[in-house]
């Protein structure tokens, strides 16, 4: 069953040819289908099992940390306080997001007049190259206006790191949305051959979980509510195991990071290789929470048939498709409305190059944002380093996949760690180390505080010496 969005101009439904065009390319986009994850699970006993080794692990860990602090401490520690800490102020970001909201349902009567001015100028063609250039300056205003003031006010006065993600992620949702809209509408207000969507189809998209904007969506006969339950639930329970991560393997290697002038180099090594598990897992976690039980529930709730949210990137062995297969709703809007029409006009190079650099950027502003400082850890990881694994995987990976396979989980391993390593020692060297004049938001502060050193008296022995000797 199929929610048409559109205002009907014409008897019986009929559209001309280019309804027709758009018609078939929806098709080709969209379509009933679930998710992999769902499919597997529901299909292969041996994938069952392995969604119930996650949450065995889980209550493993949960059962650990409890029991070790009533014996130990008398009190019971579960992770409660870093939810509370990282969702702090959630009123101030719940206002910042009912702003962009409230900017965002105002674009639509903005589209409407936009349309009414196209229709009055269309036998006016020396109009023409003045209207355009009033709908893209009327779009960027409306972008300016989501992004501004969500950006000015996280940077005036830091909001606690999970509401500032939750406001920076839909800030961008929103401006990724108006682009779609505004892509699809903005041909139609100048030449009057399709209609706009009805306001009812406009909210509908702003809440479905994609990101290209189609006048209609193959959608499902009835919401199970059992299944959105379960989905919310399971995003409840990846936040907790995320947080219970965070207090039970982060914090007690990183928290007291720069309260001591030094700190010894065999120290930042252990604790980063520590932090290796716990990184791949929340990263595994993340990627369940986000792409597959939050965008599950909302497809149930709105009754959005296609849920091909993701791919099989977890199989592949070059990593540009796992650049395509990791996610599939952001992957289609940077391919739909940065590389298609760049390709023809700057190469296909450039056009792929201009993709990363966007995402990148995106990655980088969020985190940047949400944590308080800028440190380009990520943008390193994936801008830099994973631009130069795609065409170096592009030949060999399809030669020796398993190979390759295995040499691309190692580099997920490796970059996580990373990643739970560097940004909780600079988070906590910025509260810890003594305030200093050359503090900045963009020059990390972990580099000068603490004096990593070696052990006194540090000095190399060659493991093979006792096969010379």
């Amino acid at each position: 069953m199929k929610e048409n969005g559109v205002r009907s101009r014409h008897k019986n439904g009929k559209q001309n040819g280019v309804q027709k065009h758009e018609d078939e390319r929806k098709d080709e986009e969209f379509s009933i289908r679930q998710s992999p994850l769902t499919e597997l699970i529901d299909s292969s006993l041996h994938i069952r099992a392995i969604y119930h080794i996650f949450v065995v692990i889980l209550i493993i860990l949960l059962c650990d940390t409890v029991i070790y602090d009533l014996v130990e401490r008398g009190k019971i520690n579960i992770g409660l306080s870093v939810i509370a800490a990282g969702f702090g102020d959630i009123r101030r970001g719940l206002k910042l997001w009912v702003y962009d909201l409230c900017v965002v349902m105002a674009f639509y009567p903005l589209l409407v007049v936009y349309a009414a001015i196209g229709k009055y100028t269309r036998k006016y063609t020396v109009l023409r190259p003045a209207v355009v250039l009033l709908g893209i300056a009327g779009v960027v205003a409306v972008e300016v206006a989501i992004a501004a003031v969500p950006v000015v006010e996280l940077a005036r006065k830091h909001l606690e790191l999970g509401s500032s993600v939750a406001v920076t992620c839909e800030m961008f949702r929103f401006l990724m949305k108006i682009v779609a809209v505004s892509s699809a509408c903005g041909p139609r207000c100048l030449n009057g051959h399709l209609p706009l969507p009805t306001f009812k189809h406009y909210v509908y998209f702003m809440f479905s979980p994609t990101l290209l904007y189609r006048d209609q969506y193959p959608r499902t006969n009835k919401i199970r509510w059992g299944v959105v339950v379960f989905h919310l639930s399971e995003v409840a329970a990846i936040i907790f195991y995320n947080c219970f991560l965070w207090e039970r393997f982060i914090m007690p290697y990183w928290s007291d990071y720069g309260k001591e002038p030094t700190v010894e180099a065999g120290y930042l090594v252990r604790g980063m290789f520590a932090c290796v598990l716990p990184g791949v897992i929340s990263f595994l976690c993340g990627f369940y929470c986000v792409l597959h039980a939050w965008l599950n529930a909302w497809s149930e709730m709105l009754k959005f048939g296609d849920r091909l949210f993701y791919e099989d990137w977890w199989t592949t062995s070059r990593f540009s498709l796992y650049y395509r297969r990791w996610n599939r709703v952001v992957h289609s809007w940077l391919r739909d409305h940065i590389y298609l029409p760049l390709a023809p006009l700057t190469g296909r190079p450039l056009a792929t190059f201009t993709v990363f650099f966007v995402s990148s950027i995106a990655h980088e502003v969020i985190l940047a944002l949400s944590f308080g400082f800028f440190y380009p850890v990520l943008l390193v990881e994936f801008g830099v380093l994973g631009v130069i694994m795609v065409p170096l995987t592009a030949t060999s990976g399809r030669r020796f996949p398993s190979a390759f396979n295995l040499i691309m989980w190692l580099s997920f391993f490796i970059g996580n760690g990373i990643l739970w390593s560097l940004y909780p020692m600079e988070y906590f060297a910025r509260r810890n180390c003594p305030p200093s004049e050359n503090d900045s938001f963009f020059i990390p502060k972990s580099w000068t505080c603490p004096e990593v050193i070696l052990k006194p008296n540090w000095t190399f022995q060659n493991p093979l010496r006792i096969l010379l000797d």
